[in-house]
């Protein structure tokens, strides 16, 4: 399993919110190239980068931020926030990201998944953001009426890199991942799942839990690792050591 630190971004600082309230967000650092350098000493294989800016605005705003951040480390980067059509999809794929998250266009335009996934195979997932079990959009300020399950079915033979799945309610509020959740979305896809939302000291329980489910890929940390909660280090040690026979 892998650990995936995450850097949100709102006007070019990292931040973390409390599920999802833009006006909740608390700064750990001015300097985002900087926390992507700290997150790649401490030993993590990948970033999660998310512009909350430009998940309402529909476009990219931090972009100066991500660039940053992919000047700045080795490592593979996975964004997601405000990209929604093919133009935006291939400007940032040409930057140096790994990987992009599709997020609203999932709901509102599958057909534009689908073609990206085909264009760049393995280099495009799907964020599907919940709360209560039904899927919001635009910055989760919008809620449908679609359950997760049901717009994760819609990608299963797309070859979608992987499910990332934020519960909303529990995002920065450290009581840890939605388990049951997680995992039963990973036991009814095929597609890999990566958790996020809550991630907090329980980091074994969230492990084994989440190994019970054969999709079971990662997690996202943010608030718990800025707050002490989560020590990094030890939490890729326990997530990347081989599972128990």
């Amino acid at each position: 399993m892998i650990l995936f630190p995450a850097i949100d971004l709102k006007g070019g600082e990292c931040v973390r919110l409390l599920r999802g309230e833009m006006d909740a967000a608390t700064v750990y650092n001015s300097d985002p190239a900087d926390q992507a350098r700290r997150f790649a000493a401490a030993g993590c294989r990948w970033l999660h980068v998310v512009d909350l800016d430009g998940a309402f605005a529909g476009h990219a705003v931090n972009e100066a931020a991500v660039r940053a951040i992919l000047a700045a480390v080795d490592l593979p980067v996975q964004l997601g926030g405000g990209i929604r059509d093919m133009a935006a999809i291939e400007r940032w794929l040409a930057a140096g990201l790994r990987r992009v998250i599709l997020g609203t266009v999932a709901l509102t335009d599958p057909t534009l998944v689908k073609e990206a996934c085909a264009r760049h195979p393995g280099r495009v997932a799907v964020g599907i953001d919940a709360r209560q079990g039904r899927v919001a959009v635009e910055g989760w300020a919008k809620t449908s009426t679609l359950e997760a399950l049901e717009l994760a079915l819609r990608f299963e033979d797309a070859g979608v890199a992987a499910i990332v799945y934020t519960d909303i309610d529990r995002d920065g509020a450290k009581t840890g991942v939605n388990i049951e959740a997680t995992a039963e979305l990973a036991r009814r896809i095929t597609t890999p799942v990566i958790a996020s939302g809550g991630v907090g000291g329980g980091a074994d329980r969230e492990r084994r839990v989440a190994r019970a489910a054969p999709g079971g890929a990662g997690g996202v940390c943010g608030r718990a690792r800025y707050d002490g909660a989560l020590d990094l280090g030890a939490a890729l040690r326990l997530l990347e050591e081989p599972a128990a026979c």
